[in-house]
C-alpha cells in the first residue's frame, strides 16, 4: 500500500507546467504548428489564367485586330478587347483564389483539435497548436499523438508508426523506468518515445512533450498536414466531359459559320477576288490554323475523349512551353513562306505584295474570323468548372458553420445522393450526456458511499476517463462519456477519483472493445494489497460468468434466483431506454492471462450494475422524419441492448409504436445469416443491437451491393472499416483520430440534425450546379443558332466580338456567382434521392433548354429580319438588339434560380446577396455600356421610353415563368 508521502510525491510529479512555464516554453521551443507548404504567388495563379485556349485566341484576335487598326487609325476594338480578357481573367482568378482559400479551413481545424493535458496540476483540454515542449498529455486509445513526447507512464499501450516507417504493426511503448538497455534495437525508434501524428492502436499512458511543430520528427520529413483542394470530384469529371463536348461542337459551329460567311460573301459579291487573292488567302489560312494548333487540337481531343475515344496525345502537344508555341508560329511561317513562294513561281500570286489582298478584303476576313472566335468564346462553357469550385468552396465553408466539416469534396455532392444512413445511437442521436439514473449494488444499502468501498475502486481503477474541474463550473467530462458518468456520481458522494486511481497500483490494462464488450484492470488493492482484478461491462455477461455474488453479508453463492432478479430488473431500466453497466471482481486471479474470456475464471464476483440516463436530442426526432420524408432510410446501429435500443428508436421516430418487435435484429443473429438472407433481412429492419464494428462493415457492403447509397456514421477506431467503406463516411467530432482520418465528413456536433443538413446542403449544392447549366445552355443554344443560321437567311451578326464578350461574362462568370451560391432550400428534402450515375442534364432540364431557347431564336431571328428590312441597319438598332438580347437573360437568370422548387423566384431572394449583387451589377452595366460605350462597344444611347420598353417587355419571360410556377404550386396543393 502506498503511503501518503509516495502520493503526493506522483502528484507533484504530474502537476503539469504553469501559466509562466508554458509561456516561457512557447519563446524558447516555439509553438506546435506545422510550417505550411510553400503555395504559388498570386500573380502566378493569375497568370495561369491565360493558358486557357480559349483566352489565347482572344489575345491573337486582339493583336491582329490593333494591328490593323493602328494602319486604319482606329485600334479601340482591340483595346476593348484586351480590356475584356484582363476582366475576364482576373475575376475568374480572384473567384478561384477565394474558393482555395476556403479549404484552408481544414489545415486551421486539424490545429485546433482538443487535446486533454495536466497543467497547474488539473486535468484540461487545450487545442492542438497550444501544445508546448514540457507539457504532459493524456493519451488513449485511437487517438493521434499530437507532438513528440517521452513516454511517462504506459498501460497496455500501443502505438502504430506506419506514418513514419511504413510498417502497420503496432510498437508496445514503455515508461522510461520500465525501458531496459537493450530491447529497443528491433524498432525505428525507441520503446519510450512516442512521435507526432502516430496511432494509438491500444491502452494509454501519459507522455511529457519534447518536440512540437517543425522540431518534431513528421516536422523535420516536410511532411504537411491534408491538402485535397486538388481532388477532382466524380461530378466534376462529369462536368468536364459535358465542356469538354461542347467545346468542340462550339469549333464545329465556328467554323460552319467561317464557311457561311464566306459562302455568303462570295454570293452576294461582297468578296470579288481573282484566283491569286484566293490562293493567298488560301495559304494564310492553312499559316493560320498551324500556329493556332496548339488551340484547336486540344478542343477537338477533348471533345473526342469526353465521346468514348481514346486518343494519345502527342507528346510535342504537351509541351507548353514558350519555346514550343515559337516553334509553330515559325513552322506557320515557314509553310506559308514556301506557299507563296511556290505561288510566286508558278505565278500564280500578283507580282506586287500591295495587289496579294485589299486592306478591305483583309479586314472583310478578319471579322469573319474575330465572328468564329467570339462564337467559341461563347459557346464553350468555362464557367462550368468555376460553378463547382464555388458551389463546393461555399457549401464547404457554409456547411462547417453548420457542424459539417467536409474532408473530401466528393462528400459533398455525395451525401445528397443518399439512400441509407446507418447511424450509431449514443452522441449522435442522444445528447451523450450520461448520467446515472440509478444503482444496484446488493452490497450498497445505505445513503452514503465511503471511500474505501470497493464499488469506489472498482470505479476508479478500471477506468480511463476523467474529469477537467473549472472554478465556478460544473466539471467536464473528458474521454468515455460512460465512464465519465461513474466519475461525476463519485463526485456528488464527495468521493476525489485521482487519489483512489493513483493509489490503485496497476499491473496490466485490458481496454474496453466492441468486439469483447467488457473492460478489465488488473492491478494491487491499497486496502488489501492484494491482486485484484475488477471488470466492467455489458451486465449479461456478468450474469452468465459469476457464480458469486457480494452482498451486504459478504460474498455469497450467486444463487438463479437472485440471477432472474437481476435480470428482470435490467430489463425494466433497458424499456425506460437506459444504458446498463454491470461490475465484476474476483481477487488474486492466479491464472491471469491479457485476453481471456470471463468463462475461463473462476470465482468471480458480481458486485451490481448501474442504469445510465442519456437523453435524446431534441433535434433528433424532426430530422428523422423529414429524411425519411425525402426517401431516406434511416437504421439505427448500437452496441446497447434490444430493449433499450428499441426504445429510443420508437422515441426519435425511427421505429413506430405500430413496428413489431422483428424490426430490431441482434448483431449474433445477424453473423449466423449468409449474405442473401442478411440482406433480406437488412432491407426490412431498422435497428441492430448488439452490433459490432465488423457487422457495421457488412451492413454497408450489402446494402451497398443491393444498389443503396450509404452514409454511415462511426467514432471508433474499429469503424474506420465501415467509414472507408460508405460512400460518405460521417465520423463524430468527439471520436478517434483513426475514425476522422477515415471519413468523408465529421460531425463536429455529434448530432443526427448536422447529417440530415449535410443531405440538404448535398442536394442544393447539385441542383444548385443543374440551374447554372439550365440557364448557361439555354443562352448557348440561341447565341449559337443566330450566328449559324444569320448567313443562311441574310442576316448579318449583329454583335461585336466585346458584345459577345460582354454576354459571355454574364452567363459563365457573374451567372456562376450568382447561382452557385444560392443558399439550401428545405423544398429539395421533398423529393426522393437521385441516382448518382444519371447524367446531370435531367430530363426537365433538356425540354427547359431547347423549349426556351427555341422561342429565344425565334424571337431574335424575327427582330433582326425586322431592323433588316430596308437593308440598313443603324448602330441604334443594334443597341436595341443587344440590350433587349441581354435582358431577355436578365430575367431568365431568375427563373434558372428557383429551377426544380416550384416556388416564386422573389420568396427567398433576400437570403442571398450574392444573387441580388450580380443581378443588380448586370442590369446597371448594361446600361451604362449602352449610354456610354461608345465606339468601343459601337453602342449608342437609348432614350428613357426605349429601356422601360425593354425591361418591361422582356420582364415577360419572368412573369410567364411565375405565372407557370403559381399553376404548379397550385396543382401541389390540390
Amino acid at each position: 500500500m502506498k503511503t501518503t508521502e509516495e502520493i503526493g510525491q506522483k502528484h507533484s510529479r504530474h502537476r503539469g507546467l504553469t501559466k509562466t512555464e508554458v509561456e516561457a516554453s512557447r519563446q524558447k521551443y516555439g509553438s506546435n504548428l506545422l510550417t505550411p507548404p510553400k503555395r504559388s504567388p498570386w500573380w502566378k495563379l493569375w497568370l495561369e489564367k491565360f493558358d486557357d485556349p480559349v483566352i489565347r485566341i482572344l489575345i491573337i484576335a486582339a493583336v491582329i485586330a490593333i494591328t490593323v487598326g493602328i494602319f486604319e487609325g482606329n485600334y479601340v476594338e482591340g483595346l476593348g478587347i484586351i480590356a475584356a480578357i484582363l476582366l475576364a481573367t482576373t475575376v475568374a482568378f480572384l473567384n478561384e483564389y477565394k474558393a482555395s482559400k476556403e479549404f484552408d479551413i481544414l489545415n486551421q481545424v486539424n490545429d485546433e483539435i482538443p487535446i486533454t493535458v495536466i497543467r497547474d496540476k488539473n486535468v484540461t483540454t487545450i487545442p492542438k497548436k497550444d501544445l508546448v515542449v514540457g507539457d504532459f498529455v493524456l493519451i488513449e486509445t485511437g487517438e493521434e499523438i499530437p507532438a513528440d513526447g517521452q513516454v511517462i507512464e504506459a498501460v497496455s499501450l500501443q502505438v502504430n508508426e506506419a506514418s513514419l516507417t511504413g510498417e502497420a504493426i503496432p510498437v508496445t511503448k514503455t515508461a522510461e523506468t520500465n525501458l531496459s538497455s537493450n530491447n529497443h534495437t528491433n524498432y525505428a525508434y525507441p520503446p519510450n518515445q512516442v512521435l507526432r501524428d502516430t496511432i494509438v492502436n491500444d491502452g494509454h499512458g501519459i507522455i511529457e512533450i519534447t518536440a512540437v511543430g517543425d522540431e518534431t520528427e513528421i516536422g523535420k520529413t516536410a511532411r504537411c498536414v491534408l491538402d485535397i483542394t486538388d481532388v477532382e470530384t466524380p461530378l466534376n469529371i462529369q462536368l468536364e466531359r459535358l465542356s469538354n463536348l461542347i467545346g468542340i461542337l462550339g469549333l464545329g459551329i465556328a467554323v460552319l459559320i467561317d464557311i457561311a460567311l464566306i459562302a455568303r460573301g462570295i454570293l452576294t459579291r461582297e468578296l470579288t477576288l481573282t484566283l491569286g487573292q484566293w490562293y493567298i488567302i488560301s495559304i494564310l489560312g492553312i499559316g493560320l490554323a498551324i500556329a493556332l494548333t496548339r488551340v484547336w487540337l486540344p478542343i477537338i481531343i477533348d471533345g473526342l475523349e469526353s465521346i468514348g475515344k481514346e486518343i494519345e496525345v502527342p507528346e510535342w502537344l504537351e509541351d507548353d512551353s514558350a519555346i514550343a508555341w515559337l516553334k509553330n508560329f515559325l513552322t506557320a511561317l515557314a509553310i506559308s513562306g514556301i506557299g507563296i513562294g511556290v505561288g510566286y513561281y508558278l505565278q500564280w500570286v500578283p507580282s506586287a505584295p500591295s495587289d496579294w489582298i485589299s486592306t478591305d478584303i483583309a479586314l472583310k476576313f478578319l471579322t469573319y474570323f474575330m465572328i468564329a472566335v467570339a462564337v467559341i468564346v461563347v459557346a464553350v462553357p468555362e464557367g462550368l468548372a468555376l460553378s463547382v469550385t464555388l458551389s463546393l468552396a461555399y457549401s464547404m465553408q457554409k456547411m462547417t458553420k453548420q457542424n459539417n466539416l467536409v474532408r473530401r469534396m466528393h462528400a459533398c455532392e455525395t451525401v445528397g445522393a443518399t439512400t441509407v444512413i446507418c447511424s450509431d445511437k449514443t452522441g449522435t442521436l442522444t445528447e451523450n450526456k450520461m448520467q446515472v439514473s440509478d444503482v444496484h449494488f446488493p452490497s450498497f444499502n445505505s445513503g452514503t458511499l465511503n471511500d474505501d468501498n470497493i464499488i469506489v475502486e472498482a470505479i476508479c481503477a478500471n477506468s480511463t476517463a476523467n474529469l477537467e474541474h473549472r472554478k465556478g463550473e460544473e466539471s467536464i467530462p473528458l474521454g468515455d462519456h460512460t465512464e465519465a458518468a461513474l466519475l461525476l456520481w463519485l463526485e456528488e458522494n464527495k468521493i476525489d477519483y485521482i487519489d483512489k486511481r493513483e493509489d490503485f497500483d496497476i499491473i496490466n490494462q485490458l481496454t474496453f472493445s466492441s468486439d469483447r464488450k467488457y473492460m478489465a484492470t488488473l492491478g494491487v488493492s491499497p486496502t488489501t494489497g492484494e491482486k485484484i482484478l475488477h471488470i466492467k461491462g455489458a451486465p449479461e455477461l456478468m450474469l452468465a460468468s459469476c457464480n458469486q455474488i457480494l452482498t451486504s453479508e459478504g460474498v455469497k453463492p450467486f444463487a438463479d434466483s437472485q440471477r432472474v432478479s437481476i435480470a428482470a430488473e435490467l430489463n425494466k431500466y433497458e424499456n425506460i431506454g437506459r444504458r446498463t453497466l454491470g461490475f465484476a471482481y474476483i481477487k488474486d486471479p492466479q491464472d491471469y492471462q491479457q485476453g481471456n474470456e470471463l468463462e475461463q475464471y473462476h470465482d468471480l464476483v458480481l458486485l451490481g450494475f448501474v442504469a445510465i440516463a442519456d437523453p435524446v436530442r431534441e433535434e433528433v426526432p424532426p430530422a428523422v422524419e423529414i429524411c425519411q420524408k425525402a426517401g431516406v432510410k434511416v437504421k439505427m446501429i448500437t452496441g446497447d441492448s434490444r430493449l433499450t435500443a428499441m426504445e429510443v428508436a420508437r422515441e426519435i421516430g425511427i421505429m413506430t409504436e405500430d413496428d413489431t418487435n422483428d424490426l430490431c435484429i441482434l448483431g449474433t443473429k445477424l453473423r449466423e445469416l449468409d449474405d442473401e438472407a442478411a440482406l433480406a433481412m437488412l432491407q426490412k429492419v431498422k435497428v441492430i443491437a448488439r452490433a459490432r464494428p465488423q457487422d457495421k462493415q457488412r451492413i454497408v457492403q450489402l446494402l451497398q451491393a443491393s444498389g443503396e447509397v450509404v452514409a454511415v456514421t462511426g467514432d471508433g477506431t474499429n469503424d474506420a472499416p465501415a467509414l472507408n467503406q460508405a460512400q460518405v463516411g460521417l465520423s463524430m467530432g468527439s471520436g478517434t483520430s483513426v475514425a476522422k482520418e477515415a471519413s468523408d465528413i465529421i460531425i463536429l456536433n455529434d448530432s443526427f440534425g448536422s447529417i440530415e443538413n449535410a443531405v440538404m446542403w448535398g442536394r442544393s449544392l447539385y441542383q444548385n450546379i443543374q440551374k447554372f447549366i439550365l440557364f448557361q445552355l439555354t443562352i448557348n443554344v440561341a447565341a449559337c443558332g443566330i450566328a449559324l443560321l444569320g448567313p443562311f437567311i441574310g442576316i448579318n451578326l449583329p454583335f461585336t466580338v466585346i458584345q459577345l464578350l460582354w454576354v459571355n461574362l454574364i452567363m459563365d462568370t457573374f451567372a456562376a456567382l450568382a447561382l452557385a451560391t444560392e443558399p439550401p432550400n428545405q423544398k429539395v428534402m421533398e423529393k426522393a434521392p437521385r441516382n448518382p450515375e444519371e447524367f446531370i442534364i435531367s430530363q426537365p432540364m433538356t425540354v427547359s433548354i431547347f423549349s426556351v431557347a427555341s422561342i429565344f431564336l425565334v424571337f431574335f431571328v424575327g427582330f433582326l429580319l425586322y431592323i433588316q428590312q430596308d437593308n440598313v441597319v443603324t448602330p441604334y438598332e443594334l443597341s436595341l438588339f443587344f440590350s433587349t438580347f441581354v435582358m431577355l437573360q436578365f430575367w431568365n437568370m431568375f427563373n434558372a434560380k428557383c429551377f426544380g422548387l416550384k416556388e416564386s423566384a422573389f420568396s427567398s431572394i433576400s437570403k442571398n446577396g450574392s444573387f441580388v449583387a450580380i443581378a443588380a451589377l448586370i442590369f446597371v452595366g448594361q446600361i451604362v455600356m449602352v449610354q456610354y460605350g461608345g465606339s468601343v462597344f459601337r453602342t449608342v444611347p437609348l432614350s428613357l421610353r426605349d429601356w422601360l420598353i425593354i425591361i418591361g417587355g422582356t420582364s415577360v419571360v419572368l412573369w410567364v415563368g411565375e405565372i407557370w410556377r403559381m399553376i404548379q404550386m397550385r396543382f401541389k396543393a390540390s
